[in-house]
């Protein structure tokens, strides 16, 4: 759970961060960005600044705003319907992210939170900026982290249902939950 002055907080340095990419937010956009904790209650260390723009039945685009050292947790994309799960491309607009996937060790300089080696289990670490991107297949174990400065990623992918997203971390309440 979140407490609504930080919510406030965080959602306005998000906008800030995504303004400064250039990107024009309207007001209805900014009202409507989800700032996640995961139900962890902490989040500059395990969270994520979320805007989508559009979720349709064939496509989705948001964009995500990453405190310093902020980590959105591992998570994969399932099947849902007769959807085989989000095809998902990650790019980089502003500052470094550090993405882990599933596959050889070679986690260099993201951190892991304190105490959750075992949630995070995607060690294979790439190193992106500005005009960077990769794509995931669905199914695919991935976390990812700001750098020093933080950073801001588009996320372009086919149909989301980002709610249903399994996390490894079983202690995750994907649903953010705000106390006044």
């Amino acid at each position: 759970m979140i407490k609504r002055e930080q919510f406030i907080e965080a959602k306005h340095k998000a906008v800030q961060m995504i303004r400064e990419c250039g990107i024009v937010l309207n007001q209805n956009e900014m009202d409507e960005m989800d700032v996640a904790d995961f139900g962890l209650n902490h989040l500059y260390v395990e969270g994520g600044q979320m805007l989508g723009f559009f979720n349709t039945n064939r496509v989705s685009a948001k964009v995500i705003a990453m405190f310093p050292r902020q980590t959105l947790p591992e998570h994969w994309h399932t099947a849902f319907d007769d959807n085989i799960g989000k095809e998902e491309t990650i790019r980089v607009a502003k500052g470094t992210l550090y993405l882990c996937i599933e596959g050889e060790d070679t986690l260099n300089h993201a951190v892991i939170p304190d105490n959750k080696t075992h949630c995070y289990t995607a060690r294979k670490e790439y190193v992106m900026r500005a005009g960077d991107q990769i794509t995931l297949e669905p199914g695919i174990k991935h976390w990812f982290q700001g750098g020093d400065e933080g950073a801001v990623v588009y996320s372009f992918s086919s149909a989301a249902k980002c709610a249903l997203d399994p996390f490894t971390d079983q202690e995750i309440v994907r649903i953010t939950q705000i106390e006044d």
